[in-house]
């Protein structure tokens, strides 16, 4: 199977540089069984589910995981993206407080640096801003731009001092520098635990008002999460699909949740995705309990490309995608990949917004 065939045009300008208002994004629902295409609004979906219908959304919360700062003692500029913090469980890097290594007021992570070539081991850096002051050193340097870095807060702890005076990680495709408006935006209204470095935007179109008519519509809702990683904007870098590898990404599951969705499974009631971020949790859950969603903590590390047989998912509310992505084309396993691409084709004739401040889209089984 070639990434080729996942290709298609879009105009720049259709990608969403700001985010629309929670609740005002367009909607475009693909129905696979009735073969049908439709335009609404993100308003209209409870229209689109059923009463007895499971709705599960990632309830993780996006943290300020971009510094901005100098080397010590040049001056020179320098960027750091915050991946994960190194854990004391290297099979399950969920950032917990509880499990980070750390020596005193320091902590040890992953981050992406630039520039990469003067950050060598032993290269200083600082941080700082609003009243704080965040120390780094870099310990390895890694691959394609990785470093280990240890860094120590002048006072109180690593995660406040981040918090206070990291920038929002908006995509890279996101053209403008981030502002304080942002902070809130690019959060859902589910998130609750700390730890994604990008959101997981199918949720941002979520406000209490929509909630209350989907639970008013009948359908359950339930959480679960998973901690988006740079993974999220990993590029496919190969030709045949098949060769591509997905960066795993941790994920928590309640026994409350899993109880829900298999009692959905069981009776034959549809569960449905906010986002790929769920789906990939879901369906790595459920290979684990041989068809059942297994509770507890994992590492995602499913490709899900077209071919892949879906155990959970009857239905997945989701954003527009880039061309040739690892995420369009698990939307593609989901719907067929002629189907999708010919609704990325009529959300382009029709001006949708694309991306993560982009509109939404709805494929049902």
């Amino acid at each position: 199977m070639k990434v080729d065939a996942f290709d298609f045009d879009l105009p720049p300008e259709l990608i969403a540089q700001e985010a629309v208002p929670r609740g005002e994004s367009r909607l475009l629902v693909v129905d696979r069984a009735r073969d049908q295409l439709s335009h609404a609004s993100i308003r209209d979906l409870p229209a689109f589910l059923t009463s007895g219908d499971v709705l599960v959304a990632n309830d993780t919360r996006v943290f300020p995981a971009r510094l901005l700062g100098h080397r010590v003692p040049s001056g020179g500029g320098v960027e750091c993206l915050l991946l994960h913090p190194e854990a004391a469980d290297a099979d399950h890097r969920i950032p917990d407080a509880a499990r980070r290594i750390s020596d005193g007021g320091s902590e040890v992570w992953l981050a992406l640096m630039h520039p990469g070539q003067k950050l060598k081991p032993g290269a200083r850096v600082l941080f700082e801003g609003a009243g704080h002051r965040l120390h780094g050193e870099v310990l390895e340097r890694l691959f394609y731009g990785r470093r280990r870095i240890r860094l120590t807060a002048e006072s109180g702890s690593v995660a406040d001092t981040i918090d206070a005076i990291g920038h929002v990680p908006l995509p890279p495709y996101i053209h403008r520098a981030d502002t304080p408006d942002d902070r809130e935006r690019y959060q859902t209204v589910f998130a609750a635990a700390r730890g994604s470095i990008a959101a997981p935007t199918a949720g941002l179109h979520f406000d209490a008002p929509l909630l209350e008519a989907i639970d008013a519509a009948g359908v359950e809702r339930v959480t679960i999460t998973l901690h988006v990683g740079y993974g999220t904007f990993k590029p496919v870098r190969v030709e045949d699909v098949e060769a591509h590898a997905v960066d795993p990404e941790p994920y928590e599951i309640s026994a409350p949740a899993a109880s829900s969705i298999n009692a959905a499974l069981a009776s034959g009631r549809r569960v449905v995705a906010v986002g790929t971020t769920t789906t990939r949790a879901l369906e790595h859950a459920a290979a684990r309990g041989d068809g059942r969603v297994r509770p507890g903590r994992a590492d995602a590390d499913l490709f899900i490309y077209p071919g892949f047989d879906f155990r959970v998912l009857g239905g997945l509310l989701t954003n527009f995608h880039l061309p040739k992505s690892s995420l369009l084309m698990l939307v593609a396993a989901l719907a067929g990949t002629e189907r999708v691409l010919a609704a990325y084709r009529e959300a382009v004739a029709q001006r949708y917004r694309f991306y993560s401040y982009g509109d939404a889209s709805l494929f049902l089984r």
